[in-house]
């Protein structure tokens, strides 16, 4: 059995025990619990079956940073938690019959996101059918991109969790947090930093395979590919919600982009708070 192979067993076996470990906790974020977590296991596993050819192992080590801070920040949201499921499964359970719901657990939640993780790492196997093929410069590039993009998504995630806690200290005190969201920082640039870097450092990823091999198109660039359309569904879902809570939302919406950080619309509200 190859590393393909094996990464396949991981997949099955770490999909059959998330599904049954929402069905008997009746919670439903044991994906997001090791989003961050299998990578690593993937990517190594194609290192080590590459003889830890030197871009193999790189860009394990890229994954394995990549897994630490999103780890860390996961679990200090209190994600790993008993009852540290994702708020959205919640409200999206309210808009389903619980049948189906179950079908959506089944065949999304578990299998689909699942089978998606190991996509979105298969470039490591694009390089690891190359091995022996020599690091060059596209590849210092890449490293150093990747490591930016990581870097910008945990300035990101540090000021959305910093204004989180400055939200619950105002609930504390009895006050009412105002604004509700976060709306500077990076947040001033894009609605969604965290959401954009995370999938930057994919798409930087698949470098990799084309930096491997000189060409362009891989068919492991389909990671990537379902990666940003399950962000774009992510980032519609999660503003429905936002929207349905804050009425000020949608003026934010008009004048700051979505996912990619750009310059605010001149319409930009004046008074905005820095929390």
């Amino acid at each position: 059995m190859g590393p393909l192979g094996v990464c396949l067993v991981i997949c099955a076996a770490v999909t059959a025990a998330t599904w049954i470990a929402s069905v008997a906790t009746r919670e439903y974020s044991w994906v997001d619990r090791i989003w961050s977590i299998v990578p690593v296991a993937y990517v190594w596993v194609f290192a080590a079956w590459g003889y830890f050819d030197a871009r193999l192992v790189l860009m394990a080590v890229l994954v394995t940073l990549w897994g630490i801070r999103l780890t860390f920040n996961y679990g200090r949201k209190g994600g790993y938690r008993p009852g540290g499921e994702d708020y959205r499964w919640a409200v999206l359970r309210g808009r389903m019959a619980p049948w189906q719901y179950q079908l959506f657990n089944v065949f999304f939640i578990s299998i689909y996101q699942n089978a998606l993780i190991l996509l979105f790492c298969l470039p490591a196997f694009t390089a690891y059918e190359a091995a022996g093929t020599p690091l060059g410069v596209w590849d210092v590039v890449l490293a150093v991109v990747f490591l930016g993009f990581l870097a910008g998504e945990t300035v990101a995630d540090q000021q959305q969790w910093a204004f989180h806690r400055w939200k619950a200290a105002e609930r504390t005190a009895g006050r009412t947090p105002e604004p509700g969201f976060l709306q500077t920082g990076m947040f001033k640039y894009s609605r969604h930093p965290n959401f954009f870097f995370e999938q930057a450092q994919w798409w930087v990823f698949y470098g990799f395979a084309v930096a491997a091999t000189g060409v362009w198109l891989h068919w492991t660039i389909a990671g990537a590919v379902l990666l940003t359309l399950l962000f774009i569904g992510s980032t519609i879902f999660t503003e429905s919600i936002s929207r349905a809570k804050y009425p000020e939302y949608d003026a934010y919406r008009a004048r700051t982009s979505a996912i990619v950080p750009w310059f605010p619309r001149p319409q930009a509200a004046a008074g905005e708070r820095t929390a």
